[in-house]
Formats: structure tokens, sequence, C-alpha cells
């Protein structure tokens, strides 16, 4: 699930299909979405041999759109055959476990989940589909999703941007910066795991 390599493979399309995906399908929880928005940004702003090239006007807004419209699709998931997915037994792609620590969250914080779960891994994609599970008001989801998109997916892209238009000889970096912001993206799962480990034992 290397980002560079996803680029390389399969281009601006693939990275569109990507956050789509991660957005809202459950299948998508494993994919790269914050690594992958960075990458794509600072790729954006290399012209290194040996690395790919995307276009930032169209990386960026396609970016935005794919996060919207994949958030929508988990609305829909979640709002149209939410019943049906919790008799379904756990599988390689789809684990009970997800969706009711999603819940859960989401009942502690409302409709603001579906703005701060984009930068959660894992959570951001099953928000979308309990969203749709709990009936939250479409229009209301629609605005919260809206401003969620541009906050990370936009915001994410360009801050890769940024960071490959202000170093020379990115490409020497590019491995370091893509696992610090893996590890980044994590650090709010682990404090979540972590919470979680004490409450329990204590």
């Amino acid at each position: 699930m290397d980002p560079k390599h996803l680029i390389d493979a399969f281009g601006t399309i693939g990275v569109f299909a990507i956050i789509f995906a991660e957005s809202g399908l459950l299948f998508g929880f494993f994919l790269p979405g914050d690594s992958l928005l960075f990458t794509a940004g600072l790729l954006s702003a290399t012209h290194s041999k040996g690395l790919p090239h995307l276009n930032v006007a169209i990386i960026v807004p396609g970016c935005f759109v794919a996060a919207v419209a994949g958030a929508q699709v988990g609305y829909e998931i979640g709002k149209r055959v939410g019943p049906a997915l919790f008799r379904r037994p756990d599988s390689r792609f789809f684990k009970h476990e997800h969706i009711e620590r999603t819940r859960a969250y989401f009942e502690e914080h409302g409709p603001k989940t579906v703005l701060l779960s984009r930068f959660i891994p894992i959570v951001r994609t099953f928000a979308t589909v309990v969203a749709g599970i709990g009936r939250m008001d479409p229009r209301q989801f629609l605005v919260y999703n809206l401003a969620g998109a541009v906050l990370w997916s936009v915001g994410l892209t360009l801050g890769g941007y940024a960071l490959g238009s202000s170093i020379k000889n990115v490409d020497r970096y590019l491995l370091p910066i893509i696992a610090a912001i893996i590890v980044v993206s994590f650090v709010p799962v682990a404090i979540e795991a972590l919470r979680r480990r004490r409450t329990r034992t204590s």
C-alpha cells in the first residue's frame, strides 16, 4: 500500500478511485488516504526523473470531488442497507467491531463526527455509513461532508504540494516523509486504542 507505488501504477484516476473508496465504501477502510493525498500533492510539485508527476490543478479538485462523492455513497449505503449489515458475520473486509466503534464515537460527538472523522483512519470510512444508519439529516450531512472534504483532501494535498515546492531534491526524502505521514495519521487510532484498553483494565 505504498502511496508512491499506487500513484505510479494507477495514476491520477487511481488516486481518485482510492479516495472515493476510502471515504465511504466499507472495503476501503485499509486504503492509505492521508499519505496518498499528501504524496499526490508532493509529486505534483516535483519533476524528478523516476518519480510520477501529477497536475495539481487536476488532482486537488478531483480528490475533493472523490472524497465528497465517496462519503455520500457511504451515507446512502448506511441508509438503505444498514440493518442488514449488522446481521452479516465478520469477514476479512467487514468487522462489527469497526461499526460499533464508529457508532459509539458518533453518538458521543454527534454530527461533527462527519467532519472530525476525516482525519481518523478506519473511522472516516465507517462514519459515513453509520451516519446513514442513524438517519442523520441529509442536508446536515452534506454540509459537514463538504467541510470535512475541504479540510482533509484539499488541505493534505496542498500541504504536500507546498512541501514539495519548498524542498529541493525532495525525492531523496520521499520515503521518510511518507512514513512520517502514515505514523502521524494513526496517532488518533493509537490514542483511542490505549484509552479503551485502560477503560477495560480499570
